[in-house]
């Protein structure tokens, strides 16, 4: 039988492929043009062969090589030794291939490959500024955990291998910020346009954060702009975690916990057992603004608070960015509104010398002092005033009197010139930071009674505020307090002989109520829209640092014993004897303060406010 039969009209002396094969094989073949090619000619012959025959084709090769391969230590050394050779031949023309080159990942190298990596990379962007960009891009990305890496970066702390990285890229920015000056901008600019969206894992933000916090300690130059910088990224995280929901998630998590606590309630407690630490919140970005808090409180005590054996200098450095803050703080927190923890840097910062708290307090009433600053703006400062003095626990006595005083002089002054026009236009709107310092003055009185009330010295001072002028003055400016503000300091007024409020607050609720049924409809009454910026602090982690300078408000005494007199007194019978002994009339007129001031606490349920000003029971 032949060789030659019918069966070869189907077959061929070629073989046949398929398709993957062939694919297989074209892809070989175009790996061995690319990978062979490049590495044979080197990157100092293609560069060669581009600037004098002006064929960029083995330029093009060697940047694909540089992509694709993975190359071993020995070519990243030789390869970066090369590109150094021939640094100020690497014109804007070949963008391409030293992109190629900075985008090496290095990390994966041995040290020897890191060096000769950091070497180049500040030859090349020393030789040709147009590589700052690229370059400073490239670094600042290794800033950015993965989003997988939440076991290395605990509570924004990353671990010692991730440090010994960093530690790398610091060093290679460091240098390239010392040998080109004008690399500054595009280091903002950068780290502005990186930082991770609010919405990343926590521990992405926070360990971005940690590298702009590093990178202030050995560039104080930066501190005035990224300080800003993080504030404005902190602010979103605040304003995107509101207290409300936060405090909802940790009701439910507490709830569940007393439910393993009741289940476990017969077994024998560990008495050497070390405390539990705070749990972090449910809340995932309220989660995220409690590490980045954690981080820059611990930030600024390092920049804010002087050692025993620091210099002068070091004093003046230390008080000079405490400064920069402040005006950080007018620039970026002040106007902002509604926030709930951020502006608590301030608070902590001014904790740390007594210093700081007169220069934060005066940069605020200067600002409420100026007529040329918007009224929203005074506004904001009168309640940052109020509500610092309020709750520090570091902020003397004597300052407390001595901004009453400026708070009461500046109204009674703004009612003495208020003329027969201005008399007649009491709106809120016309007369807003009138009625600000107001509620300022009522919520300090209030807030801090047992203290400005201890003894006949202090209460001779609040006799000089005319506060009965105040609040009885045709402004009404008990009209628009909020109503837990009026009816505390009605009652704290009552009690000491200050001054009778309570006729003023019966006259203002009649007003509001022919205010909604004249009308037939329910209208909204005029109130003070105001907010008090320091009301607890419910972030677990970070507040280590705010619990032990805030103070937490506590019942007057009077008001504490009040019920228990009255219950005592009607506890008696009809028929006991009313001895009445050499001094019985003091108890009796004490008695009768008790008993008006029990009627103006029911009297107060009535104005129970949701916002908490520190006077919820």
């Amino acid at each position: 039988m032949s060789v030659y039969s019918s069966k070869t009209t189907n077959t061929s002396i070629l073989k046949s492929f398929s398709s993957a094969d062939r694919e297989r094989v074209k892809t070989a073949a175009l790996n061995k043009v690319r990978f062979v090619t490049p590495k044979e000619k080197g990157i100092v012959e293609s560069v060669r062969v581009a600037l004098e025959e002006n064929n960029f084709h083995l330029i093009q090769e060697f940047t694909y090589f540089l992509c694709e391969a993975d190359l071993s230590d020995d070519e990243v050394v030789q390869i970066m030794k090369d590109a150094r050779k021939i640094v100020h031949s690497l014109t804007p023309e070949f963008a391409n291939l030293v992109e190629a080159l900075l985008s090496l990942n290095w990390k994966k190298y041995s040290s020897d490959a890191i060096q000769a990596y950091t070497e180049f990379s500040v030859d090349v962007m020393i030789a040709h500024n147009s590589y700052i960009h690229i370059g400073i891009g490239k670094l600042i990305l290794n800033w950015i955990p993965n989003d997988q890496e939440s076991a290395e970066w605990l509570n924004g702390c990353p671990s010692e291998r991730v440090r010994a990285e960093l530690e790398t890229v610091h060093s290679l920015l460091n240098r390239i910020l010392t040998a080109v000056p004008m690399s500054f901008d595009v280091v903002i600019d950068t780290i502005a346009s990186k930082f991770p969206y609010f919405k990343k894992p926590a521990h992405v933000t926070a360990g971005y954060l940690h590298n702009v916090l590093w990178l202030m300690e050995y560039k104080p130059v930066f501190e005035e702009l990224l300080v800003q910088l993080v504030l404005q990224k902190l602010l979103v995280l605040d304003v995107n975690a509101p207290r409300d929901e936060i405090e909802a998630l940790k009701e439910d998590t507490d709830d569940e916990d007393d439910k393993m606590e009741e289940q476990a309630i017969f077994q024998m407690d560990d008495i050497n057992a070390p405390p539990k630490p705070p749990q972090s919140l449910e809340h995932p970005i309220g989660h995220m603004l409690d590490i980045c808090l954690l981080k820059l409180f611990k930030f600024l005590d390092e920049k804010c608070r002087p050692k025993p054996d620091c210099t002068d200098d070091q004093r003046i450095a230390k008080s000079r960015f405490f400064k920069t803050l402040v005006h950080i703080f007018e620039e970026v927190l002040l106007p902002s509104h509604n926030t709930h923890h951020v502006q608590f840097v301030i608070f902590y910062a001014c904790s740390i010398r007594p210093a700081y708290t007169e220069i934060f307090l005066s940069a605020l009433w200067h600002k409420v002092q100026n007529p040329n600053v918007s009224s929203i703006i005074r506004h904001a400062a009168v309640s940052y005033i109020a509500s610092f003095l309020a709750r520090a626990k570091f902020v003397p006595l004597g300052t407390i009197t001595y901004y009453l005083k400026e708070l009461s002089n500046w109204a009674n002054n703004y009612i003495n010139d208020s003329d027969e026009f201005s008399s007649k236009n009491c709106s809120l709107k016309a007369n807003m930071v009138f009625f600000s310092v107001c509620q300022a003055i009522f919520y300090l009185i209030a807030f801090r009674a047992r203290d400005l009330t201890i003894n006949q010295k202090n209460l001779a001072l609040l006799n000089t505020l005319q506060l009965s002028r105040l609040a009885m003055c045709h402004f009404n400016p008990l009209r628009y307090c909020l109503p837990p503000v009026a009816t505390a300091f009605a009652g704290v007024t009552r009690t000491h002989q200050l001054a009778y409020c309570h006729t003023v607050l019966e006259r203002n609720a009649r007003r509001k109520l022919a205010t909604i049924y004249g009308h037939d409809k329910l209208m909204p009454e005029e109130t003070l829209e105001t907010f008090f910026p320091f009301d607890p602090y419910i972030l677990p982690l970070s507040n280590k640092f705010i619990e032990p300078s805030y103070l937490v408000y506590k019942v007057h005494e009077l008001e504490e014993t009040a019920d228990c007199v009255i219950a005592e007194t009607m506890r008696r019978k009809r028929g006991d004897s009313e001895m009445i002994e050499e001094d019985d009339f003091i108890l009796a007129d004490k008695r009768q303060k008790l008993s008006d001031l029990s009627k103006s606490q029911q009297f107060d349920k009535q104005f129970y406010y949701g916002a908490s000003p520190g006077f919820n029971q």
